[in-house]
């Protein structure tokens, strides 16, 4: 899949001060991403904070997104949980006509087997009328899905076609890229290792701190992709300081201070999540001056 070669963002969901949806913020997130070269944009996934929204907050967005970017890039739906049924029934409830493609994590709590992952794919696979990106984060879910069964669900399902792998693990990610199927994509889901991803087979990134500096880190994927590996490198180094950052007291509160201090959105988080703390504030405040 051709539209999803290159630098995704997951989007943040910006909020006001008293923690309703800031629409105006999120129009304003997107044209940034848009303008500055993001190929597409993944909304409602983990940093979006979806576990804190509400139903009809959830169709605001998407209403939003979508209107904002009238066309101009593909965008990524995420619908995933640990409730297989629920998952399932909410694919089949939604309008997907507007995505390319939806991205959906591997369940998280439960914690299952192997086979467990698959068999929850296999149903999700059943009933998507989209191409679907497999998200693995074991840091998140507490389970990590193994190459063998990722190679497993892309052989078995055409409709599954890519994986955002995020365990952070290179050596993982070169099992993945040495043995899957020649159209499936690996995308990293780890900022700090997605230049290399690129430069042994990956196919881009889906990133947070792409949409805080968009211009570089799309740039440095592109590079990546082209093998211009001297300018690659030159632009990992000029952001990795900010992606520690960022990450330091979680996501997403680290970009939204950064995206705070680029005016584009409050650092307002909601509860379970604090907002990032004054220091991190300050840090992240003096790399973007420094920048």
């Amino acid at each position: 899949m051709k539209e999803l070669v290159g630098t995704g963002v997951a989007l943040v969901t910006p909020f006001n001060q008293d923690k309703s949806v800031d629409f105006e913020g999120l129009k304003r997130l997107v044209n940034y991403q848009i303008d500055n070269g993001i190929n597409y944009l993944v909304l409602l996934g983990t940093t979006g904070e979806p576990a804190t929204l509400t139903l009809k907050e959830i169709e605001q967005i998407k209403n939003t997104v979508v209107k904002t970017t009238n066309g101009r890039v593909p965008l990524v739906l995420g619908i995933g949980g640990n409730n297989t049924n629920a998952v399932v029934e909410e694919i089949k409830a939604t309008d997907l006509s507007d995505y390319c493609a939806i991205l959906s994590v591997s369940p998280y709590y439960n914690k299952p087997t192997q086979e467990g992952i698959y068999q929850h794919f296999k149903a999700i696979a059943a009933v998507s009328s989209k191409p679907i990106i497999l998200y693995n984060v074991p840091s998140r879910t507490g389970v990590n899905v193994e190459p063998k069964t990722v190679i497993r669900i892309a052989n078995d399902f055409k409709n599954i076609v890519a994986i955002k792998e995020a365990a952070g693990d290179i050596i993982q990610v070169l099992r993945l890229v040495q043995t899957k199927p020649t159209n499936f994509m690996v995308i990293s889901g780890d900022d700090m290792i997605a230049l290399p991803m690129v430069l042994v087979g990956g196919s881009g990134v889906i990133s947070v701190i792409g949409q805080g500096l968009p211009k570089d880190f799309s740039e440095m994927i592109q590079h990546g992709l082209k093998g211009n590996v001297a300018k690659a490198n030159a632009l990992h180094y000029k952001v990795m300081e900010s992606i520690d950052s960022i990450f330091e007291e979680g996501n997403p509160a680290g970009i939204k201070a950064l995206l705070k201090k680029l005016n584009i959105c409050s650092e307002d988080v909601r509860l379970p999540l604090v907002n990032a703390s004054y220091d991190l504030q300050q840090k992240i405040n003096t790399f973007v001056d420094n920048y």
